[in-house]
């Protein structure tokens, strides 16, 4: 499988502030990241774009754009690698292509194993009936 390399060109990352715990410093820095990528708008062969679209993901918004928020690090630096890194892996997870599903039939043995549980139970509820004289 050949490696995908998503150009810097199509990533858009813009440094915002961080939510949550950290004092003086997380109202003052700005050490978050706010990275978009537009699927639809990229380089990236036909059936990855479709793939990557199609999965239910919640930073794929519906005009297809990938926006993914670092913030877990207290450097700018090491928070744009985290969103970098992010983004590649899910489209190196769009990339796989799916092994087509076979389908196939049960065995004897295991439909004789079901409908012999089926009347064990059935047997079960069948005594949990009124008791007749």
């Amino acid at each position: 499988m050949s490696t995908l390399v998503i150009p810097e060109s199509e990533i858009e990352i813009l440094a915002v502030r961080a939510q949550g715990a950290g004092g003086q410093n997380v109202n003052k820095v700005s050490n978050a990241v706010h990275l978009r990528f537009d699927v639809r708008a990229s380089s990236l062969p036909a059936a990855v774009k479709e793939r990557l679209l199609a999965r239910g993901d919640q930073r794929i918004s519906t005009s297809g754009v990938i926006v993914i928020k670092a913030q877990g690090h207290r450097s700018l630096e090491l928070n744009r690698e985290d969103a970098i890194a992010r983004l590649h892996e899910l489209v190196r997870a769009a990339a796989h292509v799916p092994r087509k599903r076979r389908p196939t039939r049960p065995t004897r043995a295991s439909k004789e194993r079901r409908i012999q549980g089926k009347q064990i139970r059935s047997k079960v509820k069948s005594l949990r009936g009124r008791v007749r004289d």
